[in-house]
């Protein structure tokens, strides 16, 4: 039987190790980039596998994965959460543990790709028919990774339930943002709140467009049909 431990995680990944891979995130990933993560170098793809193959990990072991310094470990624990948070066979109250782990160790969940490969199901899925102010205190963070929490748990709620007020407020709140990483998911929240809603998307571009930074414009737009995209994003002019 499979020994669902941080330690058999750890001890599995490092087997996939491939210097391929470690170059391939020192390319992306500069050092000064990383905020103290360290890489191994090994795929994602291998990655979610195993998490996949460990998804019934208890939570105590996944919050030590969590404390590890290595990227690829914590991409793994955000995996494994995720899985459980999608299981349809997982308890409201292992759902609500899941929620509870990601909310207090949101300190270890500090880049834009850890929030998105789980961010949506283990906070925004539970929500859906809970009290969201913890998403407004999120948004209101000094830390990057909890306003990308705050926004992109939106797009979950908005896609389940068809419920977009709070995605228009929260990108209220974040529309002047100094990180170009929540500038790219406000659009692209705004975007699938305007899949449901285009008016609502419309008048809030109308209100806000003189003040939206343009990649936020260009990703909220790209389901407009060309004139309407023509209104709010135009062409840089040429040097």
């Amino acid at each position: 039987m499979t020994d669902l431990t941080a330690d058999e995680f750890m001890e599995r990944l490092g087997s996939r190790q491939s210097e391929q891979w470690l170059d391939r995130y020192a390319e992306a990933s500069p050092i000064e980039n990383r905020d103290g993560d360290q890489f191994i170098g090994v795929r994602m793809g291998d990655i979610f596998q195993l998490a996949k193959e460990l998804k019934g990990m208890p939570l105590a072991e996944v919050e030590k994965m969590l404390e590890s310094p290595v990227h690829e470990v914590r991409v793994g624990a955000v995996s494994i959460m995720d899985y459980q948070a999608r299981d349809k066979k997982t308890t409201d109250q292992r759902k609500k543990e899941l929620f509870e782990l990601y909310i207090k160790r949101h300190d270890r969940i500090n880049t834009w790709d850890l929030v998105d490969r789980s961010g949506f199901w283990v906070v925004g899925n539970y929500l859906l028919d809970r009290p969201r102010d913890v998403l407004y205190q999120l948004a209101r963070s000094e830390r990057m990774a909890e306003r990308r929490t705050a926004i992109i748990s939106t797009g979950q709620i908005a896609m389940k339930t068809q419920q977009i007020a709070d995605t228009f407020n929260i990108a209220k709140i974040l529309l002047q943002d100094r990180d170009v990483l929540i500038h790219k998911a406000v659009g692209w929240m705004l975007r699938i709140a305007g899949d449901i809603d285009r008016q609502k998307l419309l008048d809030f571009l109308d209100e806000h467009v003189a003040t939206m930074p343009r990649i936020t414009l260009r990703y909220a737009t790209e389901h407009l049909d060309k004139t309407s995209r023509a209104r709010y994003v135009r062409p840089r002019k040429a040097i």
